[in-house]
């Protein structure tokens, strides 16, 4: 068996069994006083980590919220460019100039007589694509402006009649019974 290094020095001669004896009553009076008062005892080693860890944790979540605003951007921006590439309407490179303001500059567009009628009415919608404009109807450019009202740069209201109904229904010459049943 091994013998410890307390038996090793005492048999080489280096210390003395007095020296043994008090250097093991000091470890223990140590060992006991420290289970005594564990709540006097501050591990400042074990503080520090426990402090690097709150502030790592709180850098990790700081990171991973900028990350979700970046990521909610580009997927809003994604929404906003299928939005439009679907439901965009064919230019039609009319006679007519249509113009309009954007970021107080006055641009044209050229459509033909229907879609500046259509634009005028409502129905249809301008709303900026990258560098260039595109024409979407009016359901489209609401959907787009509840996600970023910067892209829609013209979307007009569509008037509605004393009555409620808009002014172009061609249902309106047509009154709804007050007897009807349903």
């Amino acid at each position: 068996m091994a013998i410890s290094l307390q038996e090793q020095l005492l048999k080489a001669g280096l210390v003395k069994e007095k020296q043994l004896k008090k250097s093991n009553s000091e470890k223990r009076k140590q060992v006991r006083q420290q289970q005594h008062s564990k709540a006097g005892v501050v591990d400042e080693n074990k503080e520090a980590a426990i402090k690097a860890l709150a502030e790592k944790a709180e850098r990790d979540r700081a990171l991973a919220r900028e990350q979700n605003k970046v990521a909610e951007t580009k997927a809003i921006a994604a929404q906003i460019r299928q939005i439009i590439l679907m439901n965009r309407q064919p230019k039609n490179n009319g006679d007519v100039a249509y113009n309009f303001v954007d970021d107080k500059k006055i641009k044209s567009m050229h459509v033909n007589v229907a879609t500046v009628d259509h634009l005028a009415r409502g129905r249809l919608a301008i709303v900026r694509l990258d560098d260039h404009y595109e024409i979407v109807p009016q359901a489209a450019a609401l959907k787009i402006q509840l996600r970023d009202p910067s892209v829609v740069v013209v979307c007009n209201t569509q008037q509605q009649s004393a009555d409620g109904t808009p002014e172009d229904d061609p249902y309106a010459d047509y009154k709804v019974p007050d007897d009807l049943m349903w």
